[in-house]
């Protein structure tokens, strides 16, 4: 496969790079040790470039593509948010019209308590007065009978028998 990306030059300029490495200790290995040419320079350069970049472009593109869907999911879960808060919402208008059935229910048997109480009291008006004119009765009668036997008794009470 590195036959294929590099020319032969490239790969001539690697290999002499490796073989005076690999000569070397690891103390000697500094750059300022080796000869260095440009040309050799320019080609590992290109080589380097030719092998990686292809590469790097593609992880360039699916990071991109990555934001870009990203993007898309934070969207669609600002969506979803605002669409749980609108049914949470609706839930809590739901609770309220449950409330408000509720509390409709008590102000309709409290109204149906206050017609019958109305009725009751009615009633026993309607019975206190009848009592009170019963009442009423008795007692014009009672006086009426007690004048009646004033009159009789008044009647029946020795008079002097008059002189003539």
């Amino acid at each position: 496969p590195l036959e294929k990306r590099y020319t032969g030059v490239q790969l001539e300029a690697v290999d002499e790079v490796i073989l005076s490495l690999s000569d070397t200790s690891p103390d000697e290995g500094l750059i300022d040790d080796l000869p260095v040419e440009d040309k050799a320079v320019e080609q590992l350069a290109e080589g380097l470039l030719s092998h990686y970049l292809p590469d790097l472009q593609r992880s360039k593109q699916a990071l991109q593509e990555l934001t870009q869907n990203q993007v898309v999911l934070l969207d669609t879960l600002e969506q979803e948010i605002s669409k749980f808060k609108e049914c949470h919402s609706m839930l809590d208008i739901n609770a309220l019209f449950t409330e408000a059935k509720h509390y409709h229910a008590k102000l309709v048997n409290i109204r149906k308590e206050m017609l019958m109480l109305h009725e009751k009291t009615s009633k026993l008006k309607k019975r206190a007065l009848k009592l009170q004119q019963k009442r009423q009765k008795e007692e014009l009668e009672r006086e009426q009978q007690r004048e009646k036997e004033f009159e009789r008794e008044k009647q029946l009470t020795a008079r002097p028998a008059k002189r003539t």
